[in-house]
């Protein structure tokens, strides 16, 4: 059985964390199974848009911690500590952030842990009131480490996300909302990530991607920001699919080519 399931129709693609039996608790398995799919994701340009989420109304309980404790993971996961680069733990979450198309998370259930460094590495965030969030690595007698000090960069202010971080407090998706964790509250998370998705498929998958870009440089490479506007600009402006966005904007049935960019 895939740990992750894909669905790919009309552009979008729908990444589901399946281990309804274990509350989508992210096992190690798992997480290679979520930076396979994203490489999938990646190499393919009539992608336009993902939504993440959790099988059975549950995002996820967090890391699976017999997998944690299992001895025959100690060395592994030691090694991935200490290894150059980005651990396993960290690629998994961030690479999702690295996508050249929009990543929407659909929340349900739990979000503890892992599962809201998953939550936190999506572009938006849409929640059912009553979910239940947590970054709670500190009641295990563990830090977050999976890519949470770039993820939530620029979300929340340093004070609130050393508070929750410390405290490991349970909240619901309304106090979420309030804070800015979560972008939008609905009944149906799944239903409103597949309307904002297709709300994205009007525009030009390019355009997308670029504006990305541009507004991550704008939170983690500030420096950089207002070179990458000029340079996408350029680059949009010399493709394919700028030109046919002004067509689309006066007949709706105009398609748009595969991304051009990466």
């Amino acid at each position: 059985m895939a740990l992750v399931k894909f669905e790919k129709n009309n552009g979008i693609a729908t990444v589901t964390l399946n281990r309804p039996d274990k509350r989508n608790a992210m096992s190690f398995a798992l997480l290679k199974e979520l930076v396979s799919t994203a490489n999938k994701i990646k190499k393919d340009r009539s992608i336009r848009c993902v939504i993440l989420t959790g099988e059975a109304q549950v995002f996820s309980a967090g890391i699976d911690l017999a997998d944690l404790n299992n001895p025959k993971n100690t060395a592994y996961a030691a090694w991935e500590l200490i290894r150059p680069g980005q651990s396993l733990f960290q690629k998994a979450f961030l690479i999702w952030q690295e996508l050249p198309v929009p990543v929407i998370a659909a929340i349900e259930g739990f979000c503890f842990g892992a599962g809201m460094q998953l939550a936190l590495a999506a572009d938006i965030r849409i929640a059912h009131p009553a979910a239940k969030m947590s970054i709670m690595e500190s009641r295990w007698g563990l830090v977050p480490d999976m890519g949470l000090s770039r993820s939530l960069k620029g979300i929340i202010g340093l004070d609130l996300a050393k508070e929750l971080t410390l405290t490991a407090r349970i909240f619901d998706a309304e106090y979420a909302k309030s804070v800015g964790l979560v972008t939008h509250l609905t009944d149906s998370p799944l239903a409103q990530a597949q309307s904002l998705a297709e709300e994205m498929l009007g525009r030009s998958p390019d355009a997308l991607m670029a504006a990305k870009r541009v507004l991550d440089a704008m939170e983690h490479q500030p420096k950089k920001s207002l070179r990458l506007e000029k340079i996408w600009q350029l680059k949009l402006l010399l493709g394919k699919n700028s030109k046919l966005a002004r067509k689309k904007d006066k007949n709706p049935e105009v398609q748009f080519l595969p991304r051009q960019f990466r």
